[in-house]
């Protein structure tokens, strides 16, 4: 809403608001402080008659001091949402329930060869993977949490390299070539020159072995994404990958646990509409209590992370992310109370999920 505003104000129109869950998406990961994607959907849908006319207000505006031309008619949006979704029901209730414009689907389009190029190799691994093998890494270059998973061949080939004391890439792309730490001029911390003046530091630190070993593996975790993410496609088309290599990564969101077979595009539409079922498990949880136990497990990692060091703003800022997240369930209590004919058959276990997590919130507050 303030980005809205924000470029309305410089006489651009946004036709487009993206609602993405924080943590149940692949690719980068952008987790709220705590803040689910229910009740962002919710708020979004209460709020967009006000957002619409503040928009317009702030544009009319902007372009009238610009001595631009002002529309004479209001100016419409849409409201997508995307973000772990993986059945027709829950697909349509967004449409339904929170009146979005659309839904995007994007994980599960990976096990689809008609729309996307993932090699023989790295496609068998999606289809194998579970909850354990899809995970929030820190491999990315930016330094943003990255969904991956694991084994894949670009990090197979990177701890190779790694264990023949040449970590590090040779950075053929610089497209990530962004720190500044040893050097004037930028390079990416997934670079063999980075990891090497890195490394050096960490030895003149002279620290013990576990905790050595924690920073190292910390340092040599960072994969060249800007080149593995497309190698893919280069061994699908039979193309040249001297330059990049062999090693592909990969990015699904934890969604794809609940896919695990290779699907034609008509097999994938008929999935999203209804008309057929491409899961063959019967345990997946519901989006919502899916996401709901990502932040949990996220949450439980800052608190892992706690030291003697650790401030009181900072413990400040894990009760709130505690206290958005127990509203967020309170939330779905009342959701899923109040939803009739929806969900009929899950419900049962989204109760019982949700008071799981509860109790789990509840012990981990006590941690902080």
């Amino acid at each position: 809403m303030i980005q809205g505003r924000f470029f309305a104000k410089k006489g651009l129109w946004v036709s487009e608001y993206r609602i993405e869950s924080g943590l149940n998406c692949g690719g980068h990961a952008f987790a709220s402080e705590g803040f689910l994607l229910g009740p962002v959907l919710a708020e979004f849908k209460e709020k967009r008659d006000q957002l619409n006319r503040l928009a317009n207000e702030v544009l009319a505006q902007g372009l009238s001091n610009k001595g631009r031309i002002v529309p004479k008619k209001q100016m419409e949006f849409l409201i997508t949402a995307q973000g772990g979704v993986g059945t027709a029901e829950e697909h349509q209730f967004l449409l339904d329930h929170y009146k979005m414009d659309s839904v995007g689907w994007g994980t599960p389009f990976m096990l689809v060869p008609d729309v996307v190029n993932v090699d023989n190799t790295t496609l068998d691994l999606l289809k194998a993977a579970k909850e354990d093998d899809l995970y929030l890494s820190g491999i990315s270059p930016l330094g943003v949490p990255f969904n991956s998973l694991r084994g894949n061949t670009k990090d197979a080939e990177k701890l190779a390299i790694a264990a023949e004391g040449k970590p590090g890439s040779l950075c053929p792309k610089k497209y990530v070539a962004l720190n500044n730490e040893f050097t004037e001029k930028s390079i990416c911390t997934a670079s063999r020159q980075y990891q090497r003046l890195k490394l050096k530091e960490l030895d003149a630190e002279e620290l013990p072995n576990l905790e050595h070993q924690k920073k190292y593996d910390r340092i040599i975790e960072k994969s060249c994404i800007c080149v593995g993410l497309g190698t893919s496609a280069l061994l699908v088309n039979k193309l040249d990958t001297k330059t990049e290599g062999l090693g592909v990564s990969v990015c699904p969101g934890p969604n794809m646990a609940y896919f695990s077979k290779t699907m034609s595009l008509r097999e994938m539409v008929d999935h999203i509409y209804g008309r057929a079922n491409m899961i063959s498990r019967t345990d997946r949880p519901n989006m919502f209590i899916k996401e709901l136990n990502l932040y949990i497990d996220f949450l439980n990692s800052k608190i892992e992370d706690l030291t003697a060091s650790t401030t009181n703003k900072e413990k400040s800022s894990l009760v709130a992310f505690v206290e958005n997240i127990r509203e967020g369930i309170n939330y779905y209590d009342q959701l899923f109370s109040e939803v009739k004919d929806r969900f009929e058959d899950t419900k049962n276990s989204i109760f019982s999920d949700l008071e799981t997590s509860r109790k789990n919130l509840n012990l981990l507050y006590l941690k902080i």
